[in-house]
């Protein structure tokens, strides 16, 4: 039997799909923002006056703007890019993440296809695969975003080995790391090749197995398109919270006077997913072995190896 809220949502399903039977295209613009401690990374050494300028460098580089350009069965999600200050950008862990970073992402949800123009170390990839298929479970509660009303949707999700979104430090007191209490059991290092008295900070880093998503859609959006590489629900994903990571829709515009094309990434190195991944792992390995053939940091955390 369905509940009069249910019947109210495939109402409105109805009513929005009717709306939309013609074509058209929209574009969603989303602020997306990282949280990271980083007491973890270094912080605790620092004085609060150095503390603060790092957090203010790594602002740039875990605070961003996004668009999502889409019609019915395509989507194309680019980074809203701003000319940084002189000085500006993140350098330590922020440079590094930067190089897992992540071009504009193409999605079909027709076809299933995906595409993503990635560069890693300065070579070009584009990779080139399908899209991953959350497990939604639908929920009744629903809140305002904007004009929209959204329901809401969550599912559990892999996370891939090298999203430095969720990266953290082996061993960290990280206080979400503290409530859930078992962070150190369910989670991965980057790599599972790394030696585990290896002084280099990648041995330092892990990353969880699983994350717990949670997302809001509007079905006066009739589309099931999302920001990055999320989709599959009956409307528009408006937000996104995943870990320590949320994306907002903060503006809408549909049917621009101006169309944009949506096309497909082309440059770069063909690989699927799990091969990029590969790529990735020898680079890092090479990276620690150079790592400890230079004695650590520094020489320090216990110097050279014999």
């Amino acid at each position: 039997m369905k509940t009069p809220l249910l019947k109210f949502t495939l109402l409105l399903v109805f009513v929005s799909t009717i709306s939309f039977a013609q074509d058209f295209q929209g574009k969603a613009y989303y602020q997306t923002k990282t949280t990271m401690d980083l007491d973890q990374f270094g912080g605790r050494d620092m004085s609060p006056e150095r503390k603060k300028q790092m957090e203010e460098r790594m602002k740039s580089f875990l605070e961003k703007q996004y668009i999502l350009t889409f019609n019915k069965t395509e989507s194309i999600y680019k980074e809203d890019e701003k000319l940084e200050a002189p000085g500006g950008g993140a350098r330590g862990f922020g440079g590094f993440a930067s190089s897992f970073s992540g071009g504009p992402k193409y999605k079909n949800v027709k076809t299933k296809e995906l595409l993503q123009d990635q560069e890693f170390f300065g070579k070009q990839f584009l990779i080139k695969d399908k899209l991953k298929t959350l497990e939604w479970k639908m929920g009744t509660e629903t809140k305002q975003i904007g004009k929209y009303m959204c329901f809401k949707a969550t599912a559990t999700k892999i996370v891939d080995q090298f999203d430095w979104r969720s990266m953290r430090r082996r061993g960290g007191n990280d206080k979400d790391e503290k409530k859930e209490g078992k962070v150190a059991k369910d989670s991965m290092k980057t790599t599972d090749v790394a030696d585990a008295n290896s002084v280099d900070p990648m041995s330092e880093i892990e990353v969880p197995k699983t994350i717990e998503v949670v997302a809001w859609y509007t079905p006066q959006i009739p589309i099931n398109q999302g920001p990055d590489d999320y989709w599959g629900l009956p409307g528009l994903i408006l937000e996104i919270n995943a870990d320590r990571t949320t994306i907002l829709c903060t503006k809408i515009v549909m049917n621009p006077e101006e169309k944009e094309d949506i096309d497909k990434p082309e440059k770069g190195e063909e690989v699927t997913q799990a091969e990029y991944t590969k790529i990735i792992t020898k680079k890092m390995q090479e990276m620690r072995e150079m790592y400890s053939g230079r004695g650590g940091r520094g020489g320090g955390h216990g110097g050279r190896r014999n």
